[in-house]
C-alpha cells in the first residue's frame, strides 16, 4: 500500500500543463503522454477496457458508455465514461471512432484516479456557463430536512435530469431491488427526479455498479 501511496503522490506532483489540449471550452491530456508518464513511475501498471457482452461499450437509453480499469501499485481504479460529441453530448449511435476516442478519454481519466493530472478535473461537475451568465450557478438542492412541509420544487429541465434519465435510474432501482429513500438520503436528495443533472451520472454508476455486483 505504501508503494502505491507513494506513486500517488509522485504523478499528483507531475506538471501537466504543458501537454493538455484545448478542444473548444473543454481541456484534454494527451493520451500518449498520460501513458508514458505512468509507465514510467510504475513499469508494472496496466489497464483494462471491460467488455459488456463482449463489447468494449455500454449500450443504454441514455446513450453509451464506455469503462476502463488501470491498475498501479496493485490498486485498481475504474472510471466510466460517455461517448460525447466534440460538444460534450451524448451521442445516440457513435461511430467506431467516436468508442475510440471515449475510451482514450477514459483512460485518461482513471489514470488521473492516481494523480496524473487530477487537477484538470476539479470542478468538472459544476454546470457549464450559459450565454450572457458571468458566472457559474450551483443548481439549487432540495432542502433534506424541513421543519414545514415544502411544495414540490418544480421541474426545470436546465437544473435536473430529464425525464429518460428519470426513467432509466427508475428502472436500475427495480432492476437492483434499490431501496428508493436510502438512496435519497445517501446521495442528499429530495426525490428522484429532483437529482441535479450535473450528478445523475454519479447515481448512475453506483446503481450499475450494485446491478454488477448482485
Amino acid at each position: 500500500m505504501s508503494d502505491s501511496i507513494n506513486t500517488f503522490r509522485t504523478l499528483l506532483q507531475i506538471d501537466v500543463s504543458t501537454h493538455v489540449e484545448k478542444k473548444g471550452q473543454f481541456a484534454y491530456l494527451s493520451w500518449p503522454y498520460a501513458v508514458a508518464q505512468l509507465r514510467q513511475a510504475d513499469p508494472s501498471a496496466h489497464w483494462e477496457v471491460r467488455r459488456f457482452d463482449g463489447l468494449p461499450y455500454l449500450a443504454t437509453e441514455l446513450g453509451y458508455f464506455v469503462e476502463v480499469a488501470v491498475t498501479v501499485g496493485g490498486v485498481t481504479l475504474s472510471q466510466i465514461h460517455p461517448v460525447l460529441d466534440a460538444r460534450n453530448k451524448p451521442l445516440m449511435a457513435p461511430t467506431p471512432f467516436d468508442i475510440n476516442t471515449s475510451i482514450q478519454r477514459c483512460l485518461v481519466k482513471a489514470i488521473a484516479l492516481h494523480g496524473l493530472g487530477l487537477s484538470i478535473y476539479a470542478g468538472e461537475d459544476l454546470p457549464m456557463l450559459h450565454e450572457g451568465d458571468e458566472h457559474p450557478q450551483p443548481p439549487e438542492r432540495p432542502t433534506k430536512v424541513s421543519p414545514l412541509p415544502t411544495k414540490k420544487p418544480e421541474r426545470k429541465t436546465t437544473e435536473w435530469l430529464t425525464e429518460a434519465q428519470l426513467r432509466f435510474v427508475k428502472k436500475l432501482v427495480q432492476e437492483t431491488d434499490t431501496d428508493v429513500d436510502e438512496l435519497l438520503a445517501y446521495f442528499g436528495f429530495e426525490t428522484l427526479d429532483t437529482i441535479p443533472k450535473a450528478e445523475v451520472n454519479r447515481v448512475i454508476r453506483a446503481l450499475e455498479s450494485k446491478r454488477r455486483a448482485a
